[in-house]
C-alpha cells in the first residue's frame, strides 16, 4: 500500500492528498509535524521536506513528481494528458506555477519570513498579479485545460484555498478565477483531502 507522509497545513502535501482521493484508491496518510519532524523524514528525503510517498522499495518526494507517478500507476481518472506534446505543455505550466506562484507561497509559509512584513507583502503582490493575469482563461474554460479536470487544477488548488489565510485579496477582475476555484472546492475528492487544520483556513 502507498503511504503518504504529509504536513497537515502544507500546500504541497495537500496536492498529493487531493490526487490520492481523486483516484479513489487504498492508501495511508501519516501526518508529520512540520516544526518537529521525525528523523526518518530526512532519511527518506535529503531536503527534509514533505510530502514523501513510499510504496514498497520506492521513495518519492516533490509533489509534482509524486502526483505524476500516482497518475501513471493508477490511470483512472487520467490527470495528465495522453498526448506527449500536451503532456510536455502541462509540465511547463507546472514549472511556471512553481517559479511564478509557489516560490512566493514558500515565502508566506516560511517561519523565517514571519516578521518580515516587506517580504510577505512582496510575495502577496506577486501572487495577486499572476492570478489576476490567469483569470480571463476562466471566462471560457471550466478548468485550466478546458472541460477536463487535470494536474494543473490539482497544482494550483491549495494556493486558491489559502488566499484568506495568506492575506491575499483579488480585485473584481479576478472574479472568473474565484468561480473556477469554487468548482474545484466542490469536488468530493477535494473535500475529503482537506485536513481539519486546512478546513479552518477559509472563511
Amino acid at each position: 500500500m502507498m503511504v503518504l507522509y504529509s504536513g497537515t497545513t502544507c500546500p504541497f502535501s495537500h496536492r498529493c492528498r487531493f490526487v490520492l482521493f481523486e483516484k479513489g484508491m487504498d492508501f495511508e496518510i501519516r501526518d508529520v509535524d512540520l516544526y518537529n519532524k521525525p528523523e526518518d523524514i530526512s532519511v527518506m528525503n535529503p531536503y527534509g521536506q514533505v510530502p514523501i510517498l513510499v510504496e514498497r522499495d520506492l521513495i518519492l518526494y516533490e509533489s509534482n513528481i509524486i502526483n505524476e507517478y500516482i497518475d501513471e500507476r493508477f490511470p483512472h481518472p487520467q490527470l495528465m494528458p495522453g498526448d506527449p506534446v500536451d503532456r510536455a505543455r502541462v509540465r511547463l505550466f507546472l514549472l511556471n506555477f512553481e517559479k511564478e506562484l509557489f516560490v512566493h507561497v514558500s515565502t508566506l509559509e516560511s517561519r523565517a519570513a514571519k516578521g518580515n512584513e516587506k517580504a510577505l507583502e512582496k510575495a502577496r503582490s506577486h501572487i495577486r498579479d499572476r492570478l489576476t493575469q490567469l483569470a480571463p482563461v476562466f471566462l471560457k474554460n471550466k478548468y485550466m485545460l478546458g472541460e477536463n479536470f487535470s494536474m494543473l487544477d490539482v497544482a494550483i488548488a491549495p494556493l486558491l484555498w489559502r488566499m484568506d489565510y495568506y492575506g491575499i485579496e483579488l480585485s473584481k477582475n479576478a472574479a472568473p478565477l474565484l468561480k473556477y476555484a469554487e468548482r474545484i472546492f466542490s469536488r468530493p475528492a477535494y473535500i475529503e483531502a482537506l485536513t481539519p487544520s486546512e478546513k479552518v483556513m477559509r472563511k
